[in-house]
């Protein structure tokens, strides 16, 4: 069962929020919707719930011109290493963004790569790979 319902941060620009957005979502798959005053991503996660129904990631931005980036990260989910190296090869592309690496502060298994969005908001793309069993002699 999902921990969180969804996330929704604030932007500056929806525009601009919006192209920045849609490239890291081409790498971690999500279909874009338009609200009024809002844009979302989901993505469907097959029997997520406890009754076995399927549920949905959720991630959403809010135009607020008096935005302020707080110092909170998101995290997003990324299934493998691979993933995450794609994000921070697309991030390159953009320029600007503050991108930095886990460099073993939360174990030798959580790959992630840390950055910005245009706003200063603070996200990581992650993945956390299970330890393999080691064979008995």
């Amino acid at each position: 069962m999902p921990v969180f319902s969804h996330v929704d941060v604030r932007v500056r620009d929806r525009e601009r929020a919006i192209a920045f957005y849609d490239k890291l979502f081409e790498v971690l798959g999500g279909r874009r919707n338009h609200g009024e005053h809002f844009t979302t991503w989901s993505r469907k996660m097959k029997g997520g719930l406890s009754d076995g129904g399927d549920s949905y990631d959720w991630f959403g931005i809010t135009e607020d011109a008096a935005m302020t980036p707080g110092s909170s990260r998101i995290a997003f989910h990324a299934p493998d290493r691979e993933t995450v190296d794609r994000v921070a090869a697309m991030l390159d592309g953009l320029g600007g963004w503050t991108l930095e690496w886990d460099e073993g502060d939360y174990g030798e298994n959580y790959y992630a790569v840390f950055f910005e969005d245009p706003d200063g908001n603070p996200l990581e793309v992650a993945c956390y790979e299970h330890p393999k069993k080691k064979k008995k002699d």
